[in-house]
């Protein structure tokens, strides 16, 4: 009828808990979860996404893709890469957070004044900590070609990917 419980002998050898099924099945599951914590962690500190606002960028990249862009210091860009930079002060309301741009010249380039009017005269070479970006449109008015030097120090990092869009973010 009810289970009794049997008082064990002072000679009997202590009781041993052996985990079961329902133990091991927790103990993955907290080990499989605790590495995508730590996966995370690791990959956030390397890399983010970023949503590209705007034509600038077009026929590489439109208003609304999202690019995957690894953290990248200065010393590692190259001219051809593009590259993510806070938008320059003063931001205006509307402004996105992000500039993509296409890297024209770094730190040591000669300083390309032909293509880049805004670009001062006093310096035969970029500057360090400067950039020379551009826009894949021509249209596009926010770029070395009026603004100047952009700070590098401040790079987010380079764009190492478009990735999949979904329907919806091209319907309109």
């Amino acid at each position: 009828m009810h289970d009794r419980l049997i008082p064990q002998a002072a000679s009997d050898p202590p009781a041993v808990i052996v985990p079961g099924a329902g133990t091991t099945i927790w103990l993955a599951g907290g080990l499989v979860l605790g590495s995508l914590l730590v996966a995370t962690a690791v990959l956030t500190r390397r890399y983010a996404v970023v949503h590209v606002s705007g034509l600038s960028m077009t026929p590489t990249l439109y208003d609304g893709d999202r690019v995957l862009v690894r953290r990248t210091p200065l010393k590692r860009v190259v001219p051809g890469m593009i590259v993510v930079i806070p938008m320059p002060s003063p931001r205006l309301a509307g402004d996105p957070p992000w500039l993509v741009k296409r890297v024209a010249a770094v730190p040591g380039d000669s300083a390309p004044r032909d293509r880049f009017p805004a670009l001062p005269a006093e310096h035969e070479t970029v500057p360090p900590g400067r950039l020379v970006l551009l826009s894949d449109n021509g249209a596009a008015r926010l770029d070395s070609r009026r603004m100047g030097y952009f700070n590098g120090e401040a790079l987010l990092g380079v764009v190492v990917r478009k990735l999949r869009s979904t329907p919806a973010e091209h319907s309109s």
